[in-house]
């Protein structure tokens, strides 16, 4: 499996070896110490969703308060759609900014979204579909949302897509300043802190295994 980091600290791309014959393909779509030789700490997973959405579909952007946060592994098992990873954790150096990386049932990659950064997702498929593992249970009292029309932050979608198909919930989302100002953005240092504190607890961990 390979990695790649993306341009938003806290955020990686995985890219399985695919194994395939006239029978068809095997890959390893999650690798537990892959995950922590890259992240620094292992995907405590608390909870699966899946979402099957139809073309032009974009659902977010999404984020959960830190701590805990919400940690997220996404794969599409078929079809394809564009992931957008922002960065919106007020003090970063990239806050504000964006990547961006196309998923599907050709390459296979996977993302890794660290607590704190924005999510989005825009369908190319129909019936594209997303697997999310994600290291904390729902809680709407916790999870909040941006526009993903916001001209600040600048997301572009694929033209031939028409104009994005919402939930009412994104449609009312607030602006990247908006929310800001009513204090709903993770903080940096705080999401720094609290990732850090997740590769030591395992370290402990490992150490008090060792005795």
């Amino acid at each position: 499996m390979q990695t790649r980091e993306l341009a938003i600290a806290g955020a990686w791309e995985f890219t399985p070896v695919q194994h395939g014959d006239d029978r068809g393909v095997f890959f390893e779509q999650y690798r537990y110490e892959k995950l922590v030789e890259t992240v620094g700490h292992p995907l405590d997973l608390k909870q699966v969703n899946t979402s099957v959405s139809a073309r032009g579909v974009v659902r977010g952007i999404h984020y959960a308060l830190v701590p805990p946060g919400q940690a997220k592994y996404v794969s599409a098992p078929k079809g394809a759609f564009i992931d957008f990873i922002v960065d919106i954790r007020v003090g970063s150096p990239t806050f504000g900014r964006w990547d961006s990386v196309l998923i599907d049932d050709v390459d296979r990659r996977a993302i890794y979204l660290s607590e704190g950064l924005g999510h989005a997702i825009v369908a190319l498929t129909e019936g594209a579909t997303v697997n999310y593992l994600v290291s904390e249970v729902f809680n709407p009292e916790r999870e909040k949302g941006l526009s993903v029309s916001d001209p600040a932050i600048g997301l572009t979608f694929p033209d031939d897509l028409g104009e994005p198909l919402l939930s009412p919930k994104d449609v009312a989302a607030p602006t990247l300043a908006e929310a800001q100002e009513l204090g709903l953005l993770p903080l940096y240092d705080e999401c720094v802190a609290y990732a850090s504190s997740l590769g030591a607890g395992r370290g402990a961990q490992a150490a008090e295994a060792a005795l």
